[in-house]
């Protein structure tokens, strides 16, 4: 039996995804949001942790993904819904360890394929989303600096991004600075807009 963690901010989604998944016997299927992930890690640590990239939390999700890659990691693997047109968010959960990359527009039964191909130790990347995960390593910002930029674009001031980050003020301004070089953007502003129209935010 394959235990399946579900993470989506939507409950709606969340419930059909679940729904979904709990139509193959192999997979044992527990839900739950950003905030509930950690506990239920604890309680029954899952063989696969599975979320949306375009799942408002994804970002939150991914870097509590990352801060668990260590030789006492429980050993749950990482799979995502993505779009190709999205480089950034590939490139993130590239960054986080994902060995299961799912077109959230392709055929609804490769969803239980790939969790059970991923589980059983394989890798796979849907074939839509391949040149897509090529371009993310052409992503010209630094995973801090698209940290920095994503904070901004939720309208954080730089003393809120510093506190959340746990940077000094200055560090924070010249991450911002740096990102709007990158993206020849005129100012924080254009780079956001910018970053989001790459897919990259």
């Amino acid at each position: 039996m394959t235990t399946v963690l579900l993470v989506h901010a939507v409950s709606l989604w969340r419930a059909s995804l679940a729904c979904l998944l709990s139509r193959d016997q192999g997979l044992r299927v527990q839900t739950t949001d950003k905030g509930g992930v950690r506990a239920a890690m604890q309680e029954c640590p899952a063989d696969i942790l599975l979320t949306d990239l375009d799942c408002p939390d994804s970002v939150e999700v991914l870097t509590l993904m990352e801060s668990m890659a260590a030789p006492a990691d429980c050993g749950t693997s990482l799979v995502v819904l993505a779009r190709g047109d999205r480089a950034g968010d590939l490139r993130r959960a590239s960054d986080a360890g994902a060995r299961g990359y799912i077109d959230k527009f392709g055929p609804v039964d490769n969803v239980c394929e790939v969790v059970r191909k991923v589980a059983d130790g394989g890798r796979h990347i849907d074939q839509s989303l391949a040149f897509g995960l090529l371009q993310a390593s052409e992503v010209p910002l630094s995973p801090r600096e698209l940290r920095v930029l994503a904070l901004a674009a939720e309208g954080e001031s730089v003393s809120s991004i510093a506190n959340v980050l746990h940077l000094a003020s200055g560090t924070v301004r010249n991450y911002l600075a740096a990102a709007i070089r990158k993206t020849g953007g005129r100012n924080r502003m254009d780079a956001i807009r910018l970053s989001k129209e790459f897919g990259w935010l």
